[in-house]
């Protein structure tokens, strides 16, 4: 079966039977309980790049490169410390901080992250440990919602790591409520890598789930997280977000070609934007791609609408559409092969209903024309050309 074969019965799965393919994302869904994320999270995540060389003094000086960079200002809020920053629980059974990297305490560093007009996430896991060894929540759940609360929290990524024998549905639902009782807005990622079918339950439990396994800084890597998480269309929306996992941009294992790919789909899928490069030592290039005002723009669009692949030639050349509240369209010509290819985009397979439309590019930031039922262009190898359609007339 194709991947737009596939696409197309996640839709009807997803009970759109007889509503077209623009209805995906789209129709009025209840907002989550806590009234957060009701756009993809924007933010950072240590674990990318950093994995368990993490510290107070990289968080710190992430944070300020957040804001010194631009990337602050262009949305991005969450700052997101990853595994083994724990390290024990006190006689009291509180989880303790490794005292060697965070000297100061997770507080102190939460507060000096708000300073900066930021917000503070961390991590954990449903299990008896985390992935990397660490202490996790299970049995937990009530006292550690409270300390990430009196720390000051605004993020949760819960992981799914040495849990054997557990519920997932169960396990996370009362982790939610755990963080509800403490009384301060927290963002719940669950992170259980689409094992348990999250898409069927995690839209009443948290705020975004993995849909996927891992990332890793390759092409085909981003292609399986894209194909895997495009599937489950239907169930995202304002407040509840399916996630293909974090940004991989400028971590080195992609060219730019490939990473202006990357974020463009991962906007086009409404997915959270969190980026898992070293944010101190950018190129001007990760740096542009990142701070695209444009291209966020059609991620944070307040619709909240997922969008879908609607046309390929298989294997390689295909275009996704993405559903706009003010009517538009954004839609990405996506190639997928080693060679330069001609794509073309049907507007009516986008979901437009005008004949006409005005085209923006949004990596050159400039209107590229007036065109008729459709819009071609050649799309670099391993590429994109993501642009906005805007509907002319009736």
């Amino acid at each position: 079966m194709s991947r737009l074969a596939l696409v197309i019965a996640a839709v009807v799965a997803g009970s759109l039977t007889g509503a077209s393919w623009t209805h995906a994302g789209v129709a009025p869904r209840a907002l989550p309980a806590n009234q957060l994320a009701l756009t993809p999270p924007m933010g950072w995540n240590s674990w990318n790049h950093f994995a368990c060389n993490v510290s107070e003094q990289t968080i710190r000086e992430t944070a300020d490169a957040m804001v010194a960079s631009g990337m602050r200002d262009a949305g991005y809020r969450y700052v997101v410390i990853d595994d083994c920053w724990q390290v024990a629980r006190d006689s009291s059974g509180a989880l303790v901080a490794d005292p060697q990297r965070f000297p100061h305490g997770i507080k102190v560093l939460a507060d000096y992250v708000h300073d900066k007009g930021l917000l503070f996430g961390i991590y954990t896991d449903a299990g008896t440990n985390t992935c990397q060894g660490r202490p996790g929540t299970l049995g937990h759940e009530e006292q550690d919602a409270r300390t990430f609360a009196s720390w000051g929290v605004d993020y949760v990524k819960e992981d799914w790591c040495h849990a054997p024998h557990l519920d997932a549905p169960t396990q996370y639902a009362k982790f939610r409520d755990a963080l509800t009782r403490t009384g301060r807005p927290i963002v719940l990622s669950i992170c259980e890598w689409g094992s348990n079918q999250p898409w069927d339950w995690a839209p009443r439990v948290g705020n975004l789930w993995r849909t996927t396994d891992d990332i890793e800084d390759r092409w085909p890597s981003m292609l399986d997280n894209l194909d895997q998480s495009a599937q489950h269309a239907t169930v995202a929306g304002p407040g509840r977000w399916n996630d293909p996992d974090m940004l991989e941009v400028g971590n080195g294992g992609m060219t730019d070609d490939e990473y202006r790919a990357h974020f463009s789909l991962w906007a086009i899928m409404a997915a959270p934007l969190i980026a898992g490069n070293d944010l101190r030592d950018m190129s001007a290039a990760t740096r542009a791609t990142l701070t695209n005002r444009e291209v966020i723009a059609v991620d944070q669009d307040s619709l909240g609408a997922q969008g879908i692949l609607v046309w390929e030639s298989p294997p390689e050349l295909q275009v996704w559409a993405k559903p706009m509240r003010d009517g538009s369209r954004a839609i990405a010509l996506l190639n997928r092969s080693s060679a330069p290819a001609r794509i073309t985009a049907y507007f009516s397979r986008a979901g437009l209903k005008a004949d006409s439309a005005v085209v923006r590019d949004l990596w050159a930031h400039e209107d590229v024309g007036r065109f008729s039922r459709q819009f071609a262009a050649t799309v670099p190898a391993h590429g994109v050309i993501l642009v906005r359609a805007t509907p002319i007339g009736p």
